[in-house]
């Protein structure tokens, strides 16, 4: 067996993940990561570690609703295409993977892969990663009765028996009460108990310190520009100069597309821009909230409250729109009360206001699988919404297929397509 490490390339979570078991199997790994590690979608998401939203994004009715969003900066799913043909491209393969059958797939698939989420990341714990994993329960809350109705009977309908859900929704006053930071106008709630929230950033520093802790590299602000070795690649080729491998990870997020492409691998992602912002409230929420009405999400993180949402579909670009911030903030207002009288208030109310490309394909699974063109490249990208969830048993089972060299079953819906 060669000498030389497995490179992996991209220092978010599903990463750090997939490094952290093969150093923990006696991998000799380095980490390369183009910026600091835990910069992209890892860095400013929700901190939701959960079983409960498990669903991908293409579901009925999406693409209409992502049409109808054209043109309106407020709306949850905001489309701005870029003029690029790939992006229409896309679209119309999100708009096929959106039927009822394409649904429960997509659910069902992801669903095995969380099933032991929490067992990883209790393991994680054991070995000393500080995942900073609480589990104070994930309330959705809703302004209308039917929505939440609605929304449970999904829920509860995809969970089929692999998670608890709760049987029924609370109504009137007594809606507000499932969190002490709901506002009374929510009129309708139900608890999902058990889901998770993390700390990302300190996710990702304890990870890399169990990467090397165990004899692997980590090595930030160093960008990937291309490898070489024919069916094995046997170099990658940094900005710091080459680096010579055993193989090769590629979990870099959006960059995963560029990168791939100089392999001759396709692979066609668009980013699903999301935003969030950090405020002090009074009282704090104490558990992870979902507001189902304006899918605007709130979680009590280092004694202060993230708030995130949307989806914007406006090519692959770090550019921050006001508007969507004002947009998350007047939306949860609905929710949390008026935390703020008027949006003008805002840039000294939040901090570290944020966006991030999340990485999706049209229909809405990761990819996690060996390159069909290469004996030794493997690729774990497209999580989306799920990165952090997903991290762990992506990295789990990634390790496993590498080391073993046959696919584990639970991969087998995130091959290459």
């Amino acid at each position: 067996m060669s000498s030389d490490p497995m490179v992996v390339v991209g220092g978010g979570v599903v990463g750090l993940s997939v490094a952290h078991y093969l150093t923990s199997a006696g991998v000799a790994v380095e980490v390369v990561e183009r910026s600091a590690l835990g910069s992209g979608a890892s860095w400013g998401n929700a901190g939701w570690v959960c079983l409960s939203h498990s669903a991908p994004v293409p579901a009925p009715g999406v693409t209409r609703f992502a049409l109808r969003s054209l043109g309106k900066p407020d709306s949850p799913l905001y489309l701005r295409p870029p003029v690029d043909s790939s992006f229409l491209v896309w679209l119309w393969r999100m708009w096929r993977s959106s039927t009822r059958a394409g649904f429960r797939h997509g659910y069902e698939a992801v669903t095995a892969l969380n099933a032991p989420t929490f067992d990883l990341f209790d393991q994680l714990a054991s070995d000393g990663v500080q995942t900073t994993l609480r589990r104070p329960g994930m309330v959705h809350a809703f302004l209308s009765a039917a929505e939440a109705r609605h929304h449970l009977d999904v829920q509860r309908s995809m969970a089929d028996g692999n998670y608890a859900m709760p049987s029924g929704v609370t109504l009137g006053p007594d809606a507000a009460l499932l969190d002490p930071a709901l506002s009374p106008r929510v009129q309708a709630s139900y608890l999902v108990e058990g889901e998770g929230v993390v700390d990302p950033v300190r996710l990702v520093e304890s990870l890399a310190r169990a990467v090397r802790n165990a004899g692997g590299q980590v090595r930030e602000n160093v960008a990937v520009n291309g490898f070489s070795g024919g069916d094995r690649v046997r170099v990658v080729h940094t900005s710091e100069g080459d680096l010579r491998c055993s193989g090769v990870v590629v979990a870099a997020g959006m960059w995963s597309q560029r990168l791939l492409a100089s392999l001759g691998v396709r692979l066609s992602m668009q980013a699903g821009k999301g935003y969030s912002f950090t405020v002090d409230l009074d009282p704090a929420p104490r558990h992870a909230l979902y507001f189902g009405d304006r899918r605007v999400v709130a979680s009590p993180m280092n004694g202060s409250t993230r708030i995130a949402g949307t989806m914007e579909l406006s090519g692959n670009n770090r550019k921050l729109d006001w508007r969507r911030v004002v947009a998350i903030a007047k939306a949860s207002r609905h929710y949390l009360g008026a935390w703020f009288d008027d949006p003008d208030d805002l840039p000294r109310r939040i901090r570290d206001p944020w966006v991030g490309g999340r990485p999706f394909l049209a229909d809405g699974l990761p990819v996690i699988d060996r390159t069909p063109k290469h004996d030794n490249v493997f690729v774990a990208t497209g999580h989306g919404m799920l990165g952090v969830t997903l991290g762990p048993a992506t990295g789990k089972a990634l390790a496993e297929y590498y080391l073993s060299g046959r696919r584990p079953s639970v991969l087998e819906p995130f091959r290459f397509r």
